[in-house]
């Protein structure tokens, strides 16, 4: 038996709650996986798992087997890190998770560019508004949006994206302009709710002041690409993110409502598990993704008007200064869903 490996494995099916899991991620067969458990148990002559039909819990034993296993496995990584060539080609399968937006906006019409920067790195690329649980997916790194609580993972800042406040020039003819935050009241809004069922609160800043404001909702969505849709449809008043509503201000599809009051910007974060190592792969996608947003004005905290552009450089590259080294703490591993 290969203990170290056997190590290894344990470590990954605790880690994602999962023989299934844990053997996708190691690109193993399920029944190599259990194998390898039940002969490492064998090996000790203990039970480190309980297993029933639905799921894995750890015995004492497991949990001591688990807390010496998880430190000499990041020592071992970070004395092998110490003599590798810092110029090593990353490579391997990054996993990544993003909302579809940034996906279908920003990541995918650059990701010859990181190809060809990174050949030897397979992308696998999630887009959602989903929560995402790092572990248990074997998820490398999410990108995510809005204000972050203190945890576990780490979050590095790679971005600034402006929200709005818009509507369908049919929508403003049936129901009027509204020239205050009080006539929102009167009006209707298309809503955003999250996973846990949870309608996007109204904000805007007041006087240097965030004030919330009760719109009625005619319909909500759980995704940001029907939200938009549905504004574009006449449903409602909708509040947005800029880089998704400036093509269809441009062409006169939706009609900007309240400009001098806008929601507070929000960060954008590229989430990933905290290690005492981290691995080369995840740390070329996040300084490629952090250059290509300081790249887009609409997500570097600039103005379109700047560079007079849409698609962040990709198709009449316009570079930008970059910002200031990111910043990282600690988030939440379970990762709140994208604001936008």
């Amino acid at each position: 038996m290969d203990r170290f490996q056997a190590m290894q494995v344990f470590v990954r099916v605790v880690e994602a709650n999962s023989f299934t899991r844990a053997a996708d991620s190691l690109t193993l067969p399920r029944t190599t996986v259990t194998t390898i458990i039940q002969n490492l148990e064998r090996h000790l002559g203990v039970r480190l798992l309980n297993r029933t039909t639905r799921r894995i819990s750890l015995t004492p034993d497991g949990a001591a087997y688990y807390k010496h296993a998880t430190r000499i496995l990041a020592e071992v990584e970070e004395t092998e890190a110490c003599f590798q060539d810092a110029a090593l080609r990353p490579q391997g399968r990054l996993r990544i998770d993003v909302p579809a937006s940034i996906g279908q906006l920003i990541l995918i019409p650059a990701l010859c560019e990181f190809h060809t920067r990174y050949p030897d790195v397979e992308l696998v690329i999630g887009m959602g508004d989903r929560r995402v649980d790092l572990v248990q997916e074997a998820v490398d790194c999410v990108i995510r949006g809005g204000e972050l609580e203190d945890s576990s993972l780490v979050a590095r800042r790679i971005g600034t994206f402006q929200t709005l406040t818009c509507a369908a020039p049919s929508y403003l003819e049936r129901r009027g302009m509204p020239g205050s935050l009080q006539d929102l009241e009167s009006h209707q809004a298309v809503h955003y709710f999250s996973s846990v069922g949870r309608n996007c609160a109204w904000a805007f800043v007041v006087d240097g002041k965030e004030q919330l404001v009760d719109v009625p909702s005619s319909v909500s969505v759980n995704d940001w690409g029907a939200h938009l849709t549905c504004g574009l449809q006449g449903f409602g008043l909708i509040q947005t993110a800029r880089y998704m509503a400036l093509p269809h201000l441009q062409s006169g599809d939706l009609v900007e409502v309240l400009p001098q009051w806008k929601p507070k910007p929000l960060p954008i974060s590229l989430l990933y598990l905290q290690n005492r190592q981290l691995s080369p792969k995840v740390r070329v996608f996040s300084d490629w993704v952090a250059d290509l947003f300081a790249r887009c004005p609409l997500l570097s905290g600039r103005d379109e008007k700047d560079a007079g552009m849409y698609n962040c450089g990709i198709e009449q590259p316009t570079l930008l200064p970059a910002g200031e080294h990111a910043a990282r703490r600690r988030v939440p591993q379970d990762v709140p869903e994208f604001i936008m």
